[in-house]
């Protein structure tokens, strides 16, 4: 083989490496983010009664269940 060629190949193994490696942590994250939300019920709970609102569990689950439908409608 010729040293162009096998450099030619180097590169090319290069960049399909780093777009299969950069797609396939895209998709791990996505779905890692949808599992796993970054904000939580208790995190809510924190954030409304530092702004002077009393949450109830009924409002903290209502809010959760849109920002989870929020984030799929997103997705898709």
């Amino acid at each position: 083989m010729s040293t162009g060629l096998s450099i030619m190949l180097i590169i090319l193994a290069l960049l399909v490496g780093l777009l299969v490696g950069f797609f396939g942590a895209r998709k791990y994250m996505e779905n890692y983010l949808r599992n796993n939300p970054p904000i939580s019920e208790d995190m809510l709970r924190t954030m409304m009664m530092q702004m002077g609102q009393k949450p109830s569990d009924r409002k903290l689950h209502q809010m959760m269940q849109a920002m989870k439908a929020q984030a799929r409608k997103a997705g898709k």
